[in-house]
């Protein structure tokens, strides 16, 4: 649907949540079974529309896409019940006689904006958390992918409550409108650039916001000494840049960090792992996405436009502008000040750079906006607890890159730059439910330490209370104390 009724839009999804049919486990179990459905029954025709604007190749969406929503949605459907129950928590013997509990409660009427490079994905994953939470929603596809924005545009009434959940279709100005109604809840996936639009907006109506972004995520490369393990971290590191939307994706590898006296050896490695995936000719393989449009093609095209920056160019630099199609493109140690160096590429471009000593990446990582990611290849376990403990980054994988982003009982998100807040699995209901705390207390008994006229017994009682001092607190009761 489009804008043009959007107030009486609002007043319907308003309406339904008010009604609070949204809040019974079989609403959301119905709604869940019917997205889970439409992925079974559309899956043919989603792997068109992907084609269609990205260039996809179907194992590549089923892989990313429709496979990581069916795991997502059947995992919902598995965990419903515990998802929505109340937890009992510990109660301070300051409080007693009571007992605690946190309720999770849905938000209400929520906005989901989704991006470009997985066009399905980025739009039912948040939308399966705000729905297992209880919450009405409005997602607003990219229109950046026409074709997966009407395939949604289209199903989603047909499968889902369409009091409940809206697919609202339109650009830039459909996009500024929405964010001048009042949400319950934000949840953005895009550029730190538009996140600003969407925070300046949000801070309007105090409106809580999720922002899923993304960053330069590294990857560091420290030579092995096994040969098959270099081979397999090879294979993995190139899926990680090249094999996600030929570079087109927010936790897709930026750039890579290696000890200058492997580099030659590492690039080489790089080389033949990209012809076994890609051969000679990567774009007639059909295995390796397009860019989405001519104005980001231009953009690629701009990194690479500085004479010091082609220079270092050392495989690939082949640019089809009217097929929209570059290949993968390896530079070796570009200017560190040049653009492709300082702003995330979003592409198929990796840049290689040299360092002294592999360790000396933790302090070029630590220099540098944090990332959505860090990925390491490394067997050195002390190594490893340097990574954790003195980088930041929203997510850190090591010996592999991008499988995080599977994996439900992770949260997925940034830091800093790179977002806030986390989805996936249990994080997605827990970002779109309120945890309302509960407190329950018994009139049995009735003590009179926290109530005037104020003592030193009472002033010891308290102390005894707050420090979970049980011997005191019972002398104190049976008055052995007491002065």
């Amino acid at each position: 649907m489009e804008l043009l009724h959007l107030e009486e839009t609002m007043e319907e999804l308003r309406e339904s949540f008010r009604s609070r049919r949204t809040r019974s486990a079989t609403w959301r179990r119905a709604q869940l079974k019917g997205l889970l459905r439409m992925l079974e029954e559309k899956e043919e025709e989603i792997f068109k529309t992907l084609k269609e604007d990205i260039g996809k190749h179907s194992a590549e969406a089923f892989r990313d896409e429709i496979g990581t929503l069916t795991k997502s949605l059947n995992l919902a459907l598995s965990c419903l019940e515990d998802w929505m129950a109340s937890k009992k928590v510990h109660v301070p013997v300051i409080a007693f006689p009571t007992s605690g509990e946190i309720v999770p409660e849905p938000l209400g009427v929520v906005l989901i904006f989704s991006t470009w490079n997985f066009p399905i994905g980025l739009a039912l994953e948040p939308l399966i958390g705000a729905i297992a939470a209880g919450n009405v929603a409005v997602v607003k596809p990219s229109e950046l992918a026409p074709a997966c924005s009407s395939f949604l545009a289209k199903h989603i009434p047909m499968y889902l409550d369409n009091k409940a959940v809206k697919i609202i279709e339109g650009g830039v100005s459909t996009a500024e409108r929405l964010l001048e109604e009042k949400w319950d809840k934000i949840f953005f996936t895009g550029s730190a650039q538009v996140a600003h639009v969407v925070m300046s907006a949000a801070a309007k109506h105090l409106t809580p916001v999720t922002l899923e972004l993304g960053g330069k995520c590294p990857a560091i490369f420290d030579y092995l000494s096994s040969l098959r393990d270099r081979e397999v971290a090879i294979r993995r590191l190139v899926n990680g840049k090249w094999g996600l939307c030929n570079g087109q994706a927010c936790i897709g590898i930026d750039y890579l960090l290696v000890e200058e006296k492997h580099a030659s050896k590492v690039i080489d490695l790089l080389k033949n792992r990209i012809k076994n995936f890609y051969g000679d000719s990567p774009q007639e393989t059909n295995s390796i996405s397009r860019i989405i449009n001519k104005n980001h093609f231009m953009r690629l095209k701009n990194l690479i436009e500085d004479p010091t920056v082609k220079a270092s160019i050392v495989h690939g630099g082949a640019l089809d502008e009217d097929n929209l199609f570059i290949e993968p493109t390896i530079l070796l140690d570009p200017p560190l000040k040049s653009q492709i160096m300082t702003t995330e590429i979003f592409g198929p471009f990796l840049p290689v750079i040299t360092l002294t000593k592999i360790e000396d990446s933790i302090e070029f990582i630590r220099s540098r906006p944090q990332p959505l990611a860090i990925y390491t290849f490394t067997k050195d376990e002390t190594f490893k607890k340097r990574i954790i403990s003195e980088t930041s980054s929203g997510s850190v994988t090591f010996n592999d890159a991008i499988i995080q982003f599977a994996c439900d009982t992770l949260p997925f998100g940034g830091v800093g730059q790179s977002g806030f807040g986390k989805y996936h699995g249990k994080f997605s209901f827990d970002e779109f439910s309120h945890g309302k705390a509960v407190l329950r207390r018994s009139f049995i008994t009735e003590l009179s330490f926290g109530y005037p006229p104020w003592s030193d017994y009472k002033i010891r009682f308290l102390r005894a209370a707050y420090n979970f001092d049980y011997i005191a607190l019972f002398l104190l009761l049976i008055g052995l104390k007491r002065k």
